[in-house]
């Protein structure tokens, strides 16, 4: 994640219990152009993780090719629902093989849902050889019948904000997905001359259940 994107912990808060029904998964994926909260990282990108779940709680890695070496995620949380609304808490590790892309983000991960809508918060520190930077990420999404609207956007050391719309659906088994990116001037900086970015991203991937 160039300017932002997901030690690490992996659940030994699980019981043998727990082990025994758990479910493990696996993704490949493949994306005409990689972003990332509104930021663009790099061109046709493959990816893949691997997922564990267990009564709520979750933990799993995820790696990308970013170009100039390899994205590697490593996350953990837990997530329940209360009533209505489902809530969830975690934490997020983004690692680069090539300090040359960038550098270390670690971040907590809340979440909240009600209906169509979901609310995110991750509030994260980027480690960089020349210091460190704080920063809080929000986003507000709608998803219905595999459309979705999302508006998002950083503060404290990072700014800027961004709009993506976009469709998802799966067919014979394969995630199609076609998204639209709008970022504003102050979120794309540098990258794009200092202009906004627009952009259209076309994703394809397929998920393995291993058990």
């Amino acid at each position: 994640m160039k300017i932002l994107h997901k030690a690490s912990l992996l659940a030994v808060l699980l019981s043998l219990s727990g082990i025994a029904q758990a479910e493990w998964s696996t993704n490949l994926g493949y994306a005409s152009e990689y972003h990332y909260r509104g930021i663009f990282q790099d061109e046709s990108s493959a990816s893949g993780g691997v997922d564990f779940e267990s009564s709520g709680f979750y933990a799993g890695t995820w790696v990308a090719d970013v170009g100039i070496g390899l994205e590697y995620d490593v996350y953990f949380g837990y997530g329940a629902d209360v009533g209505e609304v489902s809530l969830s808490i975690g934490y997020t590790g983004y690692f680069y093989t090539d300090d040359d892309f960038d550098n270390t983000y670690q971040e907590i991960n809340l979440g909240a849902g009600l209906g169509i809508f979901s609310l995110d918060v991750a509030v994260g520190e980027y480690d960089d050889p020349a210091g460190t930077a704080d920063y809080t990420y929000y986003s507000l999404t709608a998803e219905k019948n595999g459309f979705y609207g999302k508006f998002g956007g950083f503060s404290q050391d990072f700014e800027g904000e961004y709009f993506e719309a976009g469709y998802g659906t799966t067919l014979s088994d394969i995630d199609l997905g076609v998204a639209v990116i709008l970022a504003n001037k102050d979120l794309v900086g540098f990258q794009n001359g200092g202009k906004a970015n627009e952009s259209i991203v076309f994703t394809i991937g397929k998920g393995f259940d291993l058990q």
